[in-house]
C-alpha cells in the first residue's frame, strides 16, 4: 500500500497520510484554471522524484479525470492501494467514499456479503440487513484489492456490477443499483491466470480499461534516500525520537539492497531502525542483516512451482532468442551465472566478501568479474 508517494503533511485517512514528499514534483498544468486542477496542485510535494515516478504521476493524473475502471499492477509493498486513493482524490468523485476491500482476507461466502450485502435470515448468524461495500462507495470510488483471489462464482456477480452497475444482496432479489468507480489491483500477471482458466477473460478485459504499473522500488533507487529520510522524521516524531539524519554508510547500504518487498519493506526497516537508535545519527549497524550484505536476500514468497515456471520461462526465451545457433548450455549458463554474481557484488561489502558467498576463490572471482564486465558493481 506504500508507493513512494508519501507527501509532507499528514492528515488522517487521507492520500497525503502514505503518499509520497520532500523532492517536489510541479504536476500544475499551465494556462488552465478550474477547480480539479487546483486540486491536482495539492499533490506537488511527493516523495519519488525519479523519471519513472515523475511519469506514474502524470499518469494517475491523466486516468483520475475519467470515471472508467483501472486496473493497478504491482509487487506487495509497492503503493497499489496508494496509487488507487489517488485516483479517487484527484478525481470529480473525490468529496464521495473510498472504499477498500482486501479480496484476499475473506473465504467466497464472506466476500460476498462484504461486497454486495445481505438480508436477515440470508445465512446463519445473518441477525439483520447489511449493506455492502459496493452500496457504501455509492457516489464514489471502490477499491478491490487483490482481485486475482476472487472465485469463479463471484467472478460473474463482479462481471455483472461493471457491465450494468446493478447486484442483489445476499438472500435477497431486489435489485440494487449504484454509481460507483471500480478500481481492481493485483500484484499477479491476469492475462496468464486467464490462459490457465483461473479469471475469466471477459473480466479481465472490463477491468483492463486503464492500467496503471506501479515500479518496484529497486527500478527506482533514485527515490530510496528521500524516502528513508522521510520515514525517519516520521517515526522519530512518532516514538518521540532525535534522530536527524541517516549516515552515508547506512544510505549506501540501503540503495545497494535490491528490496524484494518494496517500500513497505524500507518503512518497515526505517522505523526499526528509529526505535533501536541511540543517538542523532542512523547507522548502518541498525539495518538488517540483509540490507548489509551480511545474509542472503529474502526473495519474496515464491513457491517451487512459481520458481519452475519461472525457470523454464527463462530457458524457453532463451532458446528462442539463440535461434539454430547452437551453444544453448554454455550461453544460458553464463546469462545466469552473470546475473547472480551482480546481485552479490551489489550486496557485499568487498570482493572476499563476494567470493566468500558465491563458493568461489577472489581470484576466480575478479577474473568472472572481467569476463562479464561487471567493474561498474564494484562502485
Amino acid at each position: 500500500m506504500i508507493a513512494g508517494l508519501l507527501h509532507r503533511d499528514n492528515p488522517p485517512q487521507s492520500i497525503s497520510e502514505k503518499g509520497f514528499s520532500t523532492s517536489s514534483i510541479d504536476l500544475k498544468p499551465k494556462g488552465q484554471a478550474n477547480p480539479l486542477d487546483e486540486k491536482l496542485t495539492s499533490y506537488s510535494n511527493w516523495v519519488g522524484a525519479s523519471q519513472v515516478m515523475r511519469d506514474l504521476f502524470k499518469h494517475v493524473q491523466k486516468l483520475a479525470k475519467s470515471s472508467a475502471t483501472v486496473l493497478i499492477l504491482g509487487e506487495t509493498g509497492a503503493g497499489k492501494e496508494i496509487i488507487g486513493r489517488a485516483v479517487h482524490e484527484l478525481s470529480p468523485r473525490c468529496s464521495g467514499p473510498f472504499i477498500r476491500v482486501n479480496c484476499g482476507a475473506l473465504s467466497e461466502s464472506l466476500l460476498e456479503s462484504e461486497l454486495f450485502g445481505h438480508v436477515k435470515g440470508a445465512f446463519t448468524n445473518a441477525i439483520e440487513n447489511r449493506v455492502g461495500r459496493f452500496e457504501a462507495a455509492h457516489g464514489g470510488t471502490i477499491l478491490l484489492d487483490e482481485i486475482n483471489s476472487v472465485s469463479q462464482n463471484l467472478q460473474i456477480n463482479l462481471l455483472r456490477v461493471l457491465q450494468e452497475q446493478q447486484f442483489e444482496r445476499v438472500g435477497d432479489t431486489r435489485t440494487i443499483s449504484v454509481d460507483c468507480r471500480i478500481i481492481a489491483a493485483t500484484n499477479r500477471d491476469l492475462a496468464e491466470m486467464v490462459d490457465d482458466g483461473d479469471f475469466r477473460e471477459d473480466l479481465y478485459y472490463r477491468l483492463n480499461v486503464l492500467p496503471i504499473y506501479v515500479p518496484p522500488l529497486r527500478d527506482r533507487k533514485e527515490d530510496i534516500p528521500d524516502l528513508a529520510r522521510f520515514f525517519v522524521r516520521q517515526y522519530s516524531a512518532q516514538n518521540q525520537k532525535l534522530v536527524l539524519n541517516i549516515s552515508a554508510d547506512a544510505l549506501a547500504h540501503l540503495e545497494r539492497y535490491q528490496w524484494p518487498g518494496n517500500v513497505r519493506e524500507l518503512r518497515n526497516y526505517i522505523e526499526r531502525a528509529v526505535v533501536l537508535a541511540e543517538q542523532e545519527e542512523l547507522t548502518a549497524d541498525l539495518l538488517p542483516a540483509q540490507v548489509r550484505g551480511e545474509a542472503p536476500i529474502r526473495m519474496g514468497r515464491t513457491d517451487r512451482s512459481e520458481m519452475q515456471a519461472l525457470c523454464a520461462e527463462l530457458v524457453a526465451r532463451g532458446v528462442s532468442d539463440l535461434g539454430e545457433t547452437g551453444n544453448y548450455h554454455e550461453q544460458m549458463i553464463a546469462l545466469v551465472e552473470r546475473e547472480l554474481i551482480a546481485q552479490i557484488l551489489r550486496t557485499s561489502r568487498s570482493q572476499s566478501r563476494a567470493a566468500l558467498r558465491l563458493g568461489i576463490n577472489r581470484n576466480t572471482l575478479r577474473k568472472k568479474i572481467e569476463d562479464f564486465r561487471l567493474e561498474s558493481e564494484l562502485d
